[in-house]
């Protein structure tokens, strides 16, 4: 990963304020790092450290162990510049309200140079008016309207998914494998030969090839065919006019 975009993530920490359950803090530790996030703050947890923290953080157990437990939300975001509240609540006023993918732009400009924290309220009652007080702005996932019920643990995931997309410009961790196109010239043989098969096995009028055979160049066009994939194809073409006698095991 880039130095730059590893020293982003280092400056953006995830804090869960009054977390009942045990459970949850371990797949939130589990939601982070997955996505290459590692600061957790505890504000007063009601189990922890737990048992169950652990088994369900599965290989996550180190974002656990570096959690830091406070007993005040001033406490746990007194040295950041930014902090953004995770809310479905509609508020009668609040602070400026953006979709998860906005908020996690901003976090990433900011959190260039400067402390962001990605606030979260508890299970049952989400962020309480004082804390969303405490936020720059609100951040709300845009769910389906009928039901839009999320599990603390996977309102983190989605957040730090956003998060790791803006930073990390949505590239893959690993390279592709390098492919060679066909040339136009392989192309040409290969629809010469495929006329010519369909024309021997019957599959096309001889007299009036024209309108089928323009689909099936279009069709295969699509595929932007790699050399390897055009040479498999004529292999096919050529065994089903002279098909191999294959001896008995």
């Amino acid at each position: 990963m880039p130095k730059l975009s590893q020293f982003i993530f280092n400056n953006i920490r995830v804090v869960l304020c009054q977390t009942s359950h045990p459970g949850n803090i371990g797949s939130t530790a589990r939601a982070m790092k997955t996505m290459g996030l590692h600061r957790l703050y505890l504000v007063r947890p009601k189990h922890f450290p737990d048992g169950e923290a652990k088994s369900l953080a599965v290989n996550a157990a180190d974002v656990l162990d570096t959690a830091v437990v406070t007993s005040t939300l001033e406490e746990a975001i007194t040295d950041c510049q930014f902090v953004i509240g995770v809310s479905g609540k509609e508020r009668a006023l609040s602070q400026q309200v953006l979709t998860v993918r906005e908020a996690a732009s901003e976090a990433h400009q900011i959190g260039i140079n400067q402390q962001v924290a990605l606030l979260f309220g508890t299970e049952m009652s989400g962020l309480s008016n004082a804390e969303a007080d405490l936020c720059h702005v609100l951040a709300t996932i845009p769910a389906n309207p009928e039901y839009t019920s999320l599990n603390l643990a996977q309102a983190v995931q989605i957040m730090c998914y956003e998060l790791r997309m803006s930073i990390t410009e949505g590239k893959l961790h690993y390279d592709e494998k390098a492919t060679t196109l066909a040339t136009q010239e392989e192309l040409e043989l290969f629809y010469a030969h495929l006329q010519e098969t369909l024309t021997h096995i019957g599959y096309i009028n001889p007299n009036a090839p024209k309108k089928l055979f323009e689909r099936l160049r279009r069709l295969y066009g699509r595929t932007r065919l790699e050399k390897e994939e055009v040479n498999l194809l004529r292999g096919i073409l050529t065994l089903s006019v002279t098909p191999k006698k294959h001896t008995r095991y």
